[in-house]
């Protein structure tokens, strides 16, 4: 088997693949030039799209040329695959500032320094907005048939659940087929990698290069991840994990992968870093609180620096294990206005974003899961006032094991 396939399946990246001994034989060949498209629906990719990425890093190390497929044209549809409803259309402003954003998330991944392997960044709305619509339905709208767009399971699911599918979003499986061709054709582009969700639509575009010019293209598929407890990948109750460091702290995305359940430490370590196959098999014995400060340090310095990993770990030892204030925590200033002012400790929590709902923290009080410099509070009707901030006016707020926040009188 090929080194790159085979690390792809070692890694546990492998779910699907369209004539995978051809496409072994052609990467022992040669080095091909693969791509993966991302949507612009967010001002920032978040964790969901980590093993996506991390695919585009594993064609870099093996000497093939990833492109970076920007869908500024598809975004103004919406890709119905896992969508139970219509996406909320965005305004051209917005798909332009998530462009850049994405870009820059995507950059900061990828080797940018090789010639020969360093990534290709496409936007589909440079094709996509001057086509003709009569000249598009008589050139490839020809090679799709109704019947089978009706058997892929992002059409099948919706119409199942008889929730109204849009025509703009029925189109879409028909656009991405028709980005594949156009990358074809302009970049020799042979390889769509995508999610397992994305199948049908890397086929439509496999087989449309096929009738169209007669070329052998491949399509390959990642697993959906999913977490040991069920959870899909990147949902926590706190929200999103962004890979843009404006929107998460480096403590906090440290905090995300030091929280692993146990049984998907070693899994992660494959799918997640960098570490060698061979070096990740042997950890399997060693004490899983390390292998999760590994897999931490590992997946934090691939986005935020060796240096902000280490403070992350650091901060983390003495917020658990010293029960100090630690110096990189997540920040929240508050503002008592005069000098008798107070605050409750319900409207402080709420501030601070960590939870939404006053009943919620109530709960929380009433289950003992809420410290202040960690001591317990027992009472909701507890005040925050000035003398309970330190020295250089912070005070702790830890919610449960695992939420710590510093709290800064401003």
């Amino acid at each position: 088997m090929n080194k790159f396939l085979k690390e792809f399946k070692d890694r546990g990246y492998f779910y699907q693949c369209t004539s995978e001994n051809e496409l072994s034989k052609l990467l022992d060949k040669e080095k091909i030039k693969g791509y993966i498209g991302f949507d612009c629906t967010a001002e920032s990719l978040h964790v969901g799209s980590l093993l996506q990425i991390m695919c585009l890093r594993l064609m870099q190390k093996h000497g093939h040329r990833p492109i970076v497929l920007i869908g500024g044209g598809t975004t103004r549809i919406g890709d119905p695959s896992g969508k139970d409803k219509t996406r909320k259309i965005l305004t051209e402003e917005e798909i332009e500032k998530n462009i850049k954003n994405i870009e820059k998330i995507l950059k900061n991944y990828l080797d940018n320094n090789d010639p020969k392997t360093k990534p290709i960044f496409v936007n589909n709305y440079s094709w996509l907005k001057g086509l003709n619509y009569i000249s598009f339905l008589r050139d490839i709208g020809k090679h799709f048939t109704i019947n089978k767009m009706l058997t892929f399971e992002s059409v099948k699911t919706r119409l199942d659940r008889e929730q109204s599918l849009s025509y703009m979003e029925f189109n879409y499986m028909i656009l991405q087929a028709y980005d594949f061709l156009e990358l074809n054709k302009n970049e020799n582009c042979t390889l769509q990698i995508g999610g397992s969700d994305q199948w049908g639509n890397i086929v439509n575009g496999t087989e449309l290069i096929k009738r169209y010019s007669n070329k052998l293209t491949y399509g390959l598929t990642t697993p959906l991840i999913t977490l040991a407890s069920g959870a899909k990948m990147g949902k926590t109750e706190t929200g999103a994990i962004w890979l843009d460091k404006r929107l998460l702290s480096s403590y906090d995305y440290w905090q995300f992968w030091r929280n692993t359940d146990d049984r998907d430490v070693i899994k992660f370590l494959k799918m997640f870093t960098d570490l060698n196959i061979d070096e990740i098999n042997k950890m399997k014995d060693e004490d899983i609180n390390k292998l999760k400060i590994k897999l931490a340090n590992e997946a934090t310095s691939m986005l935020h620096g060796k240096d902000e990993a280490l403070s992350a770990e650091k901060t983390a030892k003495k917020t658990f294990e010293e029960n100090s204030l630690g110096e990189n925590l997540p920040l929240v200033n508050i503002q008592l206005n005069n000098k008798n002012s107070s605050m409750s400790i319900i409207d402080l929590i709420i501030l601070s974003k960590i939870e939404s709902s006053k009943s919620e923290v109530r709960r929380l009080i009433k289950g003992k899961a809420i410290k202040i410099n960690n001591e317990i509070v027992i009472d909701e009707k507890f005040l925050i006032q000035k003398n309970s901030f330190g020295k250089d006016s912070s005070l702790k707020l830890s919610i449960g094991k695992k939420k710590h926040l510093k709290i800064k009188l401003v």
